[in-house]
């Protein structure tokens, strides 16, 4: 066949703003070849499936991914000059430093603590409230994050809205955009002003923090980060896990059914851990992520232009029937034992977090999801009517009502209860 002559594709845009997370894999069903051609935002884009397609879209000599992200979203979600724009020795350099302060038992450990010890003083004033689990939840983490950092708060609650915005308004136009571009600026330069302030040795960074380790960094060049990227850094960390409120709030949604809850309420572990896995497969979060190609490239003998964008999906791989039994079931026990191989469960990207684009902060993700989900599963409340749905129209979805509780029983520690 002549690929130089297929007809003009249409324009995707709209139907992708209209149908939101259901779009790519339903257009992946509808045909039989090995990916879907479109166009989006006017250039010419290419969408593929699957842990194999996992496997070529993070090839490096494959997909790049500086130039892919579109302004919006830089100037919303990730920042101008973040780690997500870089590819090669300037990535790995740059995600080295992440990866140094986000990995590890240390580093899990340490913030999961912090946040724990957030939570547990947060949930003791929510007897006598009506809670919106949505907000608590990013005010806790937010709180929980920035003290694990070093990150001095003068305004908590200011900042994990503005978290919140960032996240909430990347994937849209209109007011939640414009929302989310104001709260950028406004981290940007609060953070650009505290690097400027520990380097000048006017605030101090604890030794071994996040702040320090930003503040302190030198890129492939040899150089400092100037002010702004370094507080862009900061900012990928204190979003992404002030981010994870979205997950608490799905676990508020899930633990609706009886037995996952009780389940959840005792010392299992690893069914935590499961339950952890199975929030972030079921419940949507990225649609897809994309990349360009560097060259022209061939995927099961269909051609991939040099500079064509690259799509792969994430949330039809996530509820694909040939990698997951019942996929649109809620699960935890399909992971139980049985952690997910690395390009098969994707919420979150895939491929090899120590050289390629997946998120290094994963492992605490499922650590937070893993340790709080039985804290929220323990306490007692009552959930009113409201508005529980989860439009797939909305990106990214959240649970319309934020999950309100009500009359709320914090269970007293098992010694005293034993008294």
């Amino acid at each position: 066949m002549d690929h130089s002559r297929r007809p003009p594709l249409a324009d995707s845009s709209l139907a992708l703003l209209a149908q939101g997370y259901t779009w790519l894999p339903g257009r992946l069903r509808r045909t039989t070849a090995p990916l879907v051609r479109t166009r989006l935002m006017g250039q010419h884009a290419v969408a593929l499936h699957g842990p194999e397609a996992v496997r070529f879209f993070y090839d490096e000599q494959h997909i790049e991914r500086g130039t892919a992200l579109p302004g919006p979203v830089l100037s919303t979600l990730f920042g101008h000059g973040a780690v997500h724009t870089l590819d090669g020795q300037l990535h790995r350099v740059r995600k080295g430093m992440f990866l140094s302060l986000l990995t590890g038992p240390e580093a899990v450990g340490g913030l999961v603590d912090g946040v724990c010890a957030e939570w547990d003083e947060t949930v003791a004033s929510w007897p006598g409230r009506r809670v919106v689990l949505f907000d608590e939840a990013s005010r806790v983490l937010t709180r929980g994050v920035c003290r694990w950092a070093g990150i001095p708060l003068h305004d908590p609650d200011a900042v994990a809205r503005d978290m919140v915005a960032m996240v909430d308004g990347f994937a849209t136009a209109g007011p939640r955009h414009w929302r989310a571009r104001r709260a950028r600026a406004r981290s940007e330069a609060w953070l650009a002003g505290l690097v400027d302030d520990v380097r000048a040795g006017s605030a101090t960074a604890p030794q071994g923090s996040v702040l320090d380790g930003v503040a302190r960094h030198r890129d492939a060049d040899g150089r400092l980060l100037d002010p702004r990227t370094a507080a862009v850094e900061l900012l990928n960390v204190v979003r992404p896990t002030v981010a994870v409120c979205w997950f608490l709030t799905y676990a508020g949604h899930a633990l609706r059914r009886p037995d996952v809850r009780e389940r959840l309420r005792g010392d299992d572990a690893a069914y935590a851990v499961a339950f952890a896995r199975e929030l972030r497969r079921f419940y949507p979060f990225a649609p897809f992520v994309g990349g360009r190609a560097v060259t022209d490239l061939d995927w099961h003998g269909e051609p991939i232009p040099a500079g064509t964008m690259v799509l792969l999906d994430v949330y039809g791989q996530n509820h694909d029937p040939a990698h997951f039994d019942d996929p649109y079931a809620f699960q935890p026990e399909r992971f139980a034992g049985r952690p997910p191989a690395r390009d098969e469960l994707i919420p979150q990207g895939g491929g090899d977090p120590a050289t390629g684009h997946r998120c290094p902060g994963e492992d605490i993700t499922v650590a937070l999801l893993a340790a709080l989900g039985p804290r929220l599963a323990r306490l007692e409340y009552e959930v009113p009517e409201q508005d529980l749905r989860i439009p797939l129209t909305r990106m990214p979805a959240r649970v319309r009502s934020g999950f309100v509780l009500e009359d709320v029983r914090v269970p007293l520690p098992a010694g005293l209860a034993a008294r």
